[in-house]
């Protein structure tokens, strides 16, 4: 298993982390597989989208800002109910196909880091199993 630490900037953010991905994909030389990222945090998910244009980053965190707003007199004692709600919505793990070396990924698609109780330091676990 191999760990990313990401450090995040602020309370909800989207970080790009296909490169980091790919990149352990090329140090293991695996060839054909399924590459599974986890997220070990509450308040931190994953998702796959488009990473051409960072307008849909900003899009997609003004909406779920809208649906999970962070003050809705939640009882949660922490203060931070809208960041375990938002993580759950986009879950905690994702898979990702390996072949030829690489992700298989659409033309436009990338794997983000979703930050929901930020700024923090975080950890992206990445397991690769060979085919």
């Amino acid at each position: 298993m191999n760990v990313l630490n990401i450090k995040t900037p602020s309370q909800t953010t989207m970080v790009d982390i296909t490169t980091k991905i790919q990149q352990v994909v090329y140090e293991q030389n695996i060839k054909s597989g399924i590459c599974t990222i986890f997220i070990p945090h509450t308040t931190a998910g994953i998702t796959i989208n488009e990473n051409a244009d960072p307008d849909v980053v900003s899009d997609m965190l003004k909406e779920i800002n809208k649906i999970v707003p962070f003050d809705d007199h939640y009882t949660h004692m922490e203060g931070n109910s809208a960041a375990h709600i938002k993580a759950s919505l986009f879950g905690s793990s994702s898979q990702v196909i390996i072949e030829d070396g690489k992700l298989v990924l659409g033309t436009w698609q990338g794997i983000y880091f979703c930050e929901f109780d930020g700024p923090r330091s975080r950890k992206v676990y990445i397991k690769i199993i060979e085919s």
